[in-house]
């Protein structure tokens, strides 16, 4: 008989990414901090996605959210829990919505602030 690998649960080893953060509070609402993000398949990750200036943030990555595993997104400290990926994060007004998942299958995985993509607000994830 053949003993069964031994299974590791992924999200207990998580690693904290950098924060993809929109705009800034010194009035600047178009620039964006660490744009590009690099990530390795089969790994678990936690991204803080912060709205910190004054628009109305809408952040895409159909793609990205598609070939993830999400484990949880969190607002103010409430976990949301599901069985597929959100069509997209919005923000209203300034905070931050993080969300915990492990990369699956690798790419250079486009997101964007929908409608501001002309004000450079655009980026890419790459999972290797």
């Amino acid at each position: 008989m053949i003993a069964p690998a031994s299974a590791t649960d992924l999200t207990r080893k998580r690693e904290n990414l950098p924060d993809l953060v929109l705009g800034n509070d010194q009035g600047n609402d178009f620039v964006v901090e660490n744009k590009d993000i690099e990530l390795e398949s089969g790994k678990a990750y936690r991204l803080r996605i912060v709205a910190k200036g004054g628009q109305e943030y809408k952040f895409y990555a159909p793609e990205f959210f598609r070939y993830i595993w999400l484990n949880q997104i969190v607002i103010e400290h409430k976990e949301i829990h599901g069985g597929g990926p959100p069509d997209h994060l919005e923000f209203d007004e300034p905070g931050e919505i993080a969300i915990e998942f492990v990369a699956i299958k690798p790419g250079a995985y486009k997101w964007e602030a929908r409608g501001l993509e002309a004000k450079g607000m655009t980026g890419t994830l790459t999972v290797k």
